[in-house]
Protein backbone atom coordinates (compact mmCIF):
# COMPACT_ATOMS: atom_id res chain seq x y z
CA UNK A 1 0.00 0.00 0.00
CA UNK A 2 1.18 3.17 -0.90
CA UNK A 3 1.76 5.98 1.89
CA UNK A 4 -1.11 8.57 0.83
CA UNK A 5 -3.08 5.58 0.63
CA UNK A 6 -2.20 4.77 4.31
CA UNK A 7 -2.55 8.64 4.84
CA UNK A 8 -6.51 8.55 3.37
CA UNK A 9 -7.46 5.64 5.23
CA UNK A 10 -5.90 7.39 8.54
CA UNK A 11 -8.03 10.30 7.30
CA UNK A 12 -11.46 8.94 6.39
CA UNK A 13 -11.06 6.94 10.22
CA UNK A 14 -10.19 9.85 12.38
CA UNK A 15 -12.86 12.47 10.74
CA UNK A 16 -16.00 12.25 8.61
CA UNK A 17 -14.47 12.89 5.14
CA UNK A 18 -17.90 13.88 2.96
CA UNK A 19 -16.30 14.74 -0.76
CA UNK A 20 -13.14 14.33 -2.85
CA UNK A 21 -12.72 18.17 -2.32
CA UNK A 22 -12.51 17.70 1.46
CA UNK A 23 -10.23 14.82 1.21
CA UNK A 24 -7.81 16.71 -1.12
CA UNK A 25 -7.64 19.94 1.21
CA UNK A 26 -6.86 16.79 4.12
CA UNK A 27 -4.05 15.71 2.23
CA UNK A 28 -2.87 18.82 1.28
CA UNK A 29 -2.14 19.75 5.07
CA UNK A 30 -1.25 17.08 5.96
CA UNK A 31 1.87 17.74 3.17
CA UNK A 32 0.56 15.65 0.39
CA UNK A 33 0.47 17.45 -3.25
CA UNK A 34 -2.82 15.25 -4.98
CA UNK A 35 -5.90 16.48 -7.54
CA UNK A 36 -9.13 15.62 -7.39
CA UNK A 37 -8.10 13.47 -10.22
CA UNK A 38 -5.45 11.47 -8.07
CA UNK A 39 -7.85 10.99 -4.92
CA UNK A 40 -10.79 9.57 -7.29
CA UNK A 41 -8.48 6.54 -8.18
CA UNK A 42 -7.06 6.16 -4.62
CA UNK A 43 -10.64 6.43 -3.32
CA UNK A 44 -11.45 3.49 -5.93
CA UNK A 45 -8.67 1.45 -5.61
CA UNK A 46 -9.10 1.44 -1.75
CA UNK A 47 -13.16 0.45 -2.15
CA UNK A 48 -14.13 3.29 0.07
CA UNK A 49 -17.84 3.59 0.09
CA UNK A 50 -19.97 6.39 1.19
CA UNK A 51 -22.21 5.77 3.94
CA UNK A 52 -25.02 7.73 5.36
CA UNK A 53 -23.88 9.54 8.58
CA UNK A 54 -25.77 9.97 11.95
CA UNK A 55 -26.89 13.72 10.37
CA UNK A 56 -28.06 12.70 6.91
CA UNK A 57 -24.88 13.61 5.54
CA UNK A 58 -22.99 11.23 3.78
CA UNK A 59 -18.74 10.24 4.65
CA UNK A 60 -16.09 8.29 3.27
CA UNK A 61 -15.35 4.43 4.88
CA UNK A 62 -13.14 1.52 4.18
CA UNK A 63 -15.66 -1.25 2.72
CA UNK A 64 -15.02 -3.26 5.98
CA UNK A 65 -16.43 0.08 8.12
CA UNK A 66 -19.12 0.04 5.74
CA UNK A 67 -20.32 -3.21 5.76
CA UNK A 68 -20.01 -3.74 9.63
CA UNK A 69 -22.18 -0.25 9.48
CA UNK A 70 -24.80 -1.51 7.45
CA UNK A 71 -24.48 -5.38 5.88
CA UNK A 72 -27.86 -4.67 3.84
CA UNK A 73 -26.95 -3.33 0.77
CA UNK A 74 -30.48 -3.62 -0.69
CA UNK A 75 -31.64 -1.76 2.42
CA UNK A 76 -28.97 0.60 1.92
CA UNK A 77 -30.15 1.06 -1.85
CA UNK A 78 -34.05 1.60 -0.50
CA UNK A 79 -33.53 3.93 2.12
CA UNK A 80 -30.84 5.88 -0.44
CA UNK A 81 -33.93 6.34 -2.87
CA UNK A 82 -36.52 7.16 -0.36
CA UNK A 83 -34.29 9.61 0.87
CA UNK A 84 -32.58 11.54 -2.39
CA UNK A 85 -33.98 9.99 -5.29
CA UNK A 86 -37.04 11.95 -7.30
CA UNK A 87 -36.93 10.64 -10.45
CA UNK A 88 -36.30 7.60 -13.33
CA UNK A 89 -36.08 8.15 -16.40
CA UNK A 90 -34.21 7.31 -19.93
CA UNK A 91 -32.07 8.18 -22.62
CA UNK A 92 -30.14 7.07 -25.70
CA UNK A 93 -29.47 3.63 -24.04
CA UNK A 94 -28.93 5.36 -20.16
CA UNK A 95 -30.57 4.73 -17.32
CA UNK A 96 -31.32 7.99 -15.42
CA UNK A 97 -31.90 8.81 -11.85
CA UNK A 98 -32.50 12.59 -10.70
CA UNK A 99 -31.56 12.99 -7.14
CA UNK A 100 -31.65 16.20 -4.88
CA UNK A 101 -29.30 18.32 -5.06
CA UNK A 102 -25.77 17.16 -3.63
CA UNK A 103 -27.15 13.35 -3.53
CA UNK A 104 -26.70 11.49 -6.32
CA UNK A 105 -22.90 10.55 -5.53
CA UNK A 106 -24.77 8.70 -2.08
CA UNK A 107 -27.59 6.97 -4.36
CA UNK A 108 -24.75 5.71 -6.83
CA UNK A 109 -22.89 4.07 -4.79
CA UNK A 110 -25.96 2.02 -3.28
CA UNK A 111 -26.48 1.12 -6.69
CA UNK A 112 -22.88 -0.31 -7.42
CA UNK A 113 -23.25 -1.74 -3.66
CA UNK A 114 -26.21 -3.91 -4.78
CA UNK A 115 -23.97 -5.31 -7.97
CA UNK A 116 -27.42 -6.20 -9.98
CA UNK A 117 -25.98 -7.95 -13.13
CA UNK A 118 -27.82 -5.65 -15.69
CA UNK A 119 -25.74 -2.54 -14.51
CA UNK A 120 -22.22 -2.29 -16.10
CA UNK A 121 -21.41 0.98 -14.14
CA UNK A 122 -22.97 4.25 -12.29
CA UNK A 123 -21.44 8.06 -12.84
CA UNK A 124 -22.75 10.42 -10.54
CA UNK A 125 -22.77 14.34 -11.07
CA UNK A 126 -24.25 16.65 -8.47
CA UNK A 127 -28.04 15.52 -9.23
CA UNK A 128 -28.16 13.32 -11.97
CA UNK A 129 -27.03 9.12 -12.26
CA UNK A 130 -26.30 8.06 -15.42
CA UNK A 131 -26.50 4.52 -15.21
CA UNK A 132 -25.18 2.12 -17.61
CA UNK A 133 -27.18 -1.44 -18.48
CA UNK A 134 -24.41 -4.25 -18.98
CA UNK A 135 -26.91 -4.72 -22.42
CA UNK A 136 -29.91 -3.31 -24.25
CA UNK A 137 -32.21 -5.79 -23.60
CA UNK A 138 -31.30 -5.10 -19.19
CA UNK A 139 -32.77 -1.53 -19.63
CA UNK A 140 -36.01 -1.95 -19.43
CA UNK A 141 -35.93 -4.39 -16.45
CA UNK A 142 -33.14 -2.02 -14.67
CA UNK A 143 -35.69 0.95 -14.86
CA UNK A 144 -38.58 -0.85 -13.29
CA UNK A 145 -36.15 -1.94 -10.81
CA UNK A 146 -35.12 1.84 -10.06
CA UNK A 147 -39.01 3.13 -10.24
CA UNK A 148 -39.94 0.71 -8.04
CA UNK A 149 -37.63 2.12 -5.46
CA UNK A 150 -39.26 5.32 -5.74
CA UNK A 151 -42.41 4.09 -4.19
Amino acid sequence: MRPRERRILDLVAAEPIRTQGQLVRALRVAGLRVSQATVSRDIKRLGLVKVPAQNGRARYLPPAEAAAISPDAAGRLARAFREYAVEVDEGSGLVLVKTTTGSADTVAEAIDEVRWAEVAGTVAGDNTILIVPRTPADRPTLRRRLTALLG
